[in-house]
């Protein structure tokens, strides 16, 4: 399977289950290696599957999809994640978001978009729907007390780091970031790391998240 995307979905609706597996098994360098109906069997999946993408609901029994995300994203080799939901305002996203997922995306996206998503997110770019990120992140900004925790994080980076953090946020591929900043996409790559580690974080959209905690986007 050199060159496929394997994918596990994981929701407590067989139908949804069924419904998503038809749908990507007809996509072009996608398979669907296997399904879950809560976040407990997804763990276990992912065990036997090895998947690079985890499509995962929110609101499941036994483990729910953020206390999945979460400790998939633990792991050593972690899966990407991205949380399907109904709701458009529900705070769980923003949690799934903190827990490691690389974004969410609505369940009534059509399905070109979700292919496109779980490609984009297997090259390592975060999934934000334009839609209902903006009201997310203002719940996240109202809190004065984060922003200036979050603000006190990134005093850690160093002035072009800072920078390669807020082009991030606002979205910016390696490439684009390098052709802003006037360097080679190799040491944005190496910038993106050291930003990572310093700020003890998973991945990009968690980057994301904490320049919009600051209100710097």
């Amino acid at each position: 399977m050199a060159g496929v995307i394997r994918v596990l979905i994981v929701d407590d609706d067989a139908l949804v289950r069924a419904g998503l597996t038809m749908m990507l098994d007809g996509a072009g360098g996608i398979a669907v290696v296997g399904e879950a109906g809560d976040g407990d069997a997804a763990l276990t999946a992912a065990n036997a599957h090895a998947p690079e993408v985890v499509l995962m609901d929110i609101r499941m029994p036994k483990v729910g999809g953020i206390a999945a995300t979460r400790m998939l994203r633990e792991r050593r080799d972690p899966p990407e994640v991205i949380v399907l939901t109904t709701f458009d305002t529900d705070e769980n996203i923003v949690h799934a978001l903190r827990a490691g997922a690389a974004g969410f995306l609505l369940k009534d996206t059509p399905p070109p978009e979700i292919v496109d998503a779980i490609r984009k997110v297997a090259e390592g770019h975060p999934i934000l729907s334009p839609r209902i990120t903006r009201k997310l992140m203002d719940k996240v900004t109202t809190d004065s007390d984060r922003c200036e925790r979050a603000r006190a994080r990134l005093t850690k980076l160093s002035d072009r780091e800072y920078e390669v953090a807020l082009a991030i946020a606002r979205g910016g591929t390696n490439a684009e970031i390098a052709a802003a900043l006037y360097m080679s996409v190799a040491t944005v790559k190496a910038h993106v790391s050291r930003v990572l580690t310093k700020l003890d974080l998973g991945n990009r959209t968690q980057i994301a998240l904490l320049a919009h905690d600051a209100d710097l986007t």
